[in-house]
């Protein structure tokens, strides 16, 4: 009885450690590029990111500016730098069934992670100011 259990133990925790296993940075890329994905948390859309090929990304937090960037890994993360933020903002991304999750490298233990979906349609990133 007690070797059923310590397998059955063993075969949840192995299936809990397979979803939340890193997406690995090609896996990653393979998944993300050429798409524009909205990171949410309980529904509610925090900002999206259009993916573009040479690792190159442009994010638009909700009711933010778009900003031009750049991703890479960095270990098991993958890092972002972008031309207007300073520093290095790293997320761990992980899928959990047919879907992908993602949380800060410095989210508190208790912040959910955010739910990555295809957006609606692409970024909407309005021009300079024209005749100032």
């Amino acid at each position: 009885m007690r070797l059923a259990l310590a397998s059955a133990l063993t075969l949840v925790l192995t299936v809990a450690q397979a979803n939340t296993q890193p997406m690995s940075p090609d896996e990653f890329e393979a998944w993300a590029t050429g798409q524009t994905l909205d990171y949410a948390t309980e529904g509610r859309v925090w900002g999206s990111e259009a993916y573009h090929p040479g690792r190159r990304v442009t994010d638009a937090d909700a009711g933010g500016p778009c900003r031009s960037g750049r991703w890479f890994p960095r270990g098991e993360a993958i890092c972002f730098v972008y031309d207007d933020l300073p520093g290095e903002h790293c997320w761990r991304y992980w899928r959990e069934g047919g879907t992908v999750l993602a949380s800060p490298l410095n989210a508190d233990s208790a912040e959910l992670p955010q739910t990555l979906s295809p957006a609606a349609g692409p970024l909407t990133c309005p021009g300079p100011d024209l005749g100032v």
